[in-house]
């Protein structure tokens, strides 16, 4: 129960419904994409034509392609959504977010590390640009379904997501340390004893080469 209470009743249609199809309904017309969707009807997907005459009063996001997979505008779905925690790119000049987990393999904490990748995905272990929870919504989704720990609705995650981000950034920081500690470590280790003295050993102590002159005594005459 407390689940459904932090997920609006759209949102799983919302990430579920396929989009830039042909709009049945405008098949001969030019912008008959289906791309947009209406959050009061929670139905399928329509095109331009189909939001002035069916859903002109209605409260309709439209939805845009990034390599193949859909995104929305922040601007657009910020007002309806708590997207705190999911990660955000700038693609054509706009700050979009990604509606559904992108596939790729699983990258291994050791591998990440080796590759410079500071941020995963709670839920699909995709590597993020910043400190963020999720890569999408439908994985913000399944973070809520699992740990009931934040929530979709506006205003209720905003100081729970900043202590989350500033831990991350904390536990990030902590792990490049600790790996840079086992580093010097292991670089002492490789040095065995007999090589560290004789490197101590064989640097001489400084200290003035030169020696005072003492005072000069001139050689007896011959008698």
């Amino acid at each position: 129960m407390m689940g459904e209470m932090m997920v609006p009743p759209w949102l799983e249609s919302l990430l579920s419904t396929a989009f830039f199809t042909i709009c049945p309904r405008h098949r001969d017309t030019p912008r008959n994409e289906c791309n947009m969707y209406c959050l009061d009807c929670m139905d399928d997907a329509f095109c331009f034509y189909c939001r002035s005459s069916r859903h002109k009063d209605h409260h309709v996001i439209q939805i845009r392609r990034s390599s193949y997979h859909d995104v929305v505008r922040v601007a657009e779905i910020q007002k309806v959504l708590d997207i705190s925690g999911v990660q955000t790119y700038v693609i054509n000049s706009a700050r979009v977010l990604f509606l559904n987990e992108r596939p790729q393999p699983k990258i291994s904490s050791s591998s990440s590390s080796s590759k410079g990748v500071s941020y995963l995905c709670e839920i699909c272990s995709r590597s993020l640009l910043d400190p963020f929870r999720f890569c999408s919504l439908g994985c913000k989704l399944v973070g809520i379904r699992k740990k009931g720990d934040t929530s979709f609705v506006v205003g209720s995650n905003k100081k729970n997501e900043e202590e989350a981000m500033k831990q991350r950034r904390e536990g990030i920081t902590a792990t490049r340390l600790a790996s840079k500690q086992e580093g010097d470590d292991e670089e002492l280790r490789e040095r065995s004893p007999q090589e560290m003295y004789t490197s101590s050993a064989s640097t001489p102590p400084h200290f003035n080469s030169r020696r005072r002159k003492g005072i000069p005594h001139r050689a007896p005459f011959a008698s």
